[in-house]
C-alpha cells in the first residue's frame, strides 16, 4: 500500500494477531484503508504457513493508510498502545511468538521521532505495571498478506481477537 495521495500517510504497525488490531485501527476517524500483512522478517514474500511457525523473523502487521489532517500519527499510536498489552515480548494473550511482538515500523524521521516519543509517554504513564518493550524500527518490506485474512473480523463476526481498547489515558 502506497500513500494515494499527498494528503494521507502510511503507519505499519504490529501489537499481536492482525486481526484483532485491524478492526479496531480500521474503524478510528481518520483511517482511510487497512491491510494485514508481514514485515519485520528477511525472507521475501512469505506466507501464512512460513511465518506462523515464528523462524522467519516477520511480524503480522497491519498497514494503514490515514489522514493526518483527521488523526495525527501521535494520537493513531496512542490508541494502538490502549489496543494491546505493549509490555509482553512475543506475546498477546494466548498468541505466543516473535509473530506477535510489538513494533512500531516507521516511515521517515518524523513518524521515528513521534513514536519514541510515546512510547516514552506511554512507559512512564504508570497504566502498564511492567516497562514497554515495543519495538521502533525503519519500515521494512510489508508483504500483503492471504486473502481470507483481510478484514477478517468482518467477514466472521465473533471470530478470535484478543485485542480490546483499554480506558487508559497518556
Amino acid at each position: 500500500m502506497d500513500s494515494k495521495s499527498k494528503n494521507t500517510e502510511i503507519a505499519t504497525l504490529s501489537g499481536g494477531c492482525f486481526w484483532g488490531v485491524e478492526e479496531l485501527l480500521r474503524a478510528t476517524k481518520g483511517v482511510i484503508s487497512t491491510e494485514v500483512g508481514y514485515t519485520g522478517g528477511s525472507l521475501p514474500s512469505p506466507t501464512y504457513d512460513m511465518i506462523k511457525t515464528g523462524a522467519t523473523g516477520h511480524t503480522e502487521g497491519v498497514q494503514i493508510e490515514f489522514n493526518p489532517m483527521e488523526i495525527s500519527f501521535e494520537d493513531l499510536l496512542k490508541k494502538f498502545f490502549k489496543l494491546h498489552d505493549p509490555t509482553t515480548p512475543n506475546r498477546q494473550g494466548n498468541d505466543i511468538g516473535t509473530q506477535y511482538r510489538s513494533v512500531i515500523f516507521y516511515h521517515g524521521d518524523e513518524q521515528k521521532m513521534t513514536a519514541t516519543k510515546v512510547r516514552t509517554l506511554v512507559d512512564q504513564s504508570g497504566a502498564w505495571k511492567r516497562p514497554v518493550v515495543t519495538e521502533i524500527v525503519p519500515a521494512m518490506p510489508f508483504y500483503r498478506a492471504e486473502e481470507y485474512h483481510q478484514k477478517y473480523l468482518i467477514k466472521n463476526p465473533g471470530g478470535y481477537t484478543c485485542h480490546y481498547i483499554r480506558d487508559y489515558n497518556f
